[in-house]
């Protein structure tokens, strides 16, 4: 089996060392091709604009000067040899459960491997304060993410029509051996403001803005990403890059001519 792995965070980051090792626990033979710089927050941008640098950097290792997206059809179309079996995008340090999974560079290289026909899995270790204290803060990754992937690989259907399945799966804020198992479940939304703005002032005088993100202990909805990730659960959601609101169409039918 092939995999080609990349992430947000960049080519240096830690997270890409532990994907690294999990990649390695499945095949032999593994590329990584990732952003060198943290691109986190981009979501599934591409650089449609303008052209990236691309550099060699290690033995079947490439930095993009791009999205991870971009990392995404560097490989596909250029780099690897022939097309891959599985990408895996991470992991991320920080989590992408709820409407994190929105902004994430993270989930946009897993969506453009979904749309170029790829199995598609990106993984997030959340950051709490069961694990932000530990040597390793990606100690339950590491541990348990490779025995994740190989169970979403076989169950995921060969043949599929339409938008092809991807996946975010979003590790606990927990040592590993307090992980309590794995959920499939659906996507949560967690209360109250999410992204916002934070304004400062420079010594020169100029105005500028930080995006701060919100709260991410708030439990979304029982039996949702977050929430069972607060629980010390590994959760699995099922995605596609659908966004119709299907149990709309039928209430808004009115609007048709």
């Amino acid at each position: 089996m092939r995999i080609l792995i990349t992430n947000d965070d960049g080519i240096s980051a830690p997270g890409l060392k532990v994907l690294t090792d999990i990649a390695y626990q499945l095949s032999d033979d593994v590329w990584t091709v990732a952003p060198a710089f943290e691109q986190s927050g981009v979501g599934h941008c591409i650089s449609y604009a303008r052209p990236f640098m691309v550099q060699q950097i290690g033995d079947k290792r490439f930095a993009i000067e791009g999205s991870p997206a971009d990392c995404v059809l560097a490989g596909l179309h250029d780099i690897l040899p022939a097309p891959p079996d599985l990408i895996l995008s991470g992991v991320n340090r920080g989590n992408n459960s709820a409407e994190n999974a929105l902004y994430s560079g993270t989930l946009g290289a897993a969506i453009e491997g979904a749309l170029q026909g790829v199995l598609s899995i990106a993984l997030s270790q959340f950051y709490g304060p069961g694990n932000t204290a530990l040597d390793d803060p990606f100690e339950a990754s590491g541990t348990h993410c490779a025995a994740v992937v190989e169970r979403i690989v076989a169950a995921t259907p060969k043949d599929q029509d339409g938008y092809q399945l991807f996946y975010n799966v979003n590790v606990p804020p927990v040592a590993a051996r307090d992980v309590k198992g794995t959920k499939l479940c659906p996507q949560g939304l967690r209360p109250g403001p999410g992204f916002k703005t934070e304004p400062t002032t420079a010594p020169s005088g100029r105005q500028f803005m930080w995006i701060r993100g919100g709260d991410q202990q708030r439990p979304t909805a029982p039996g949702t990403d977050a929430a069972l990730n607060l629980e010390g659960y590994i959760s699995v959601t099922p995605m596609r890059a659908d966004f119709t609101a299907h149990d709309m169409l039928d209430t808004l039918a009115g609007i048709a001519t």
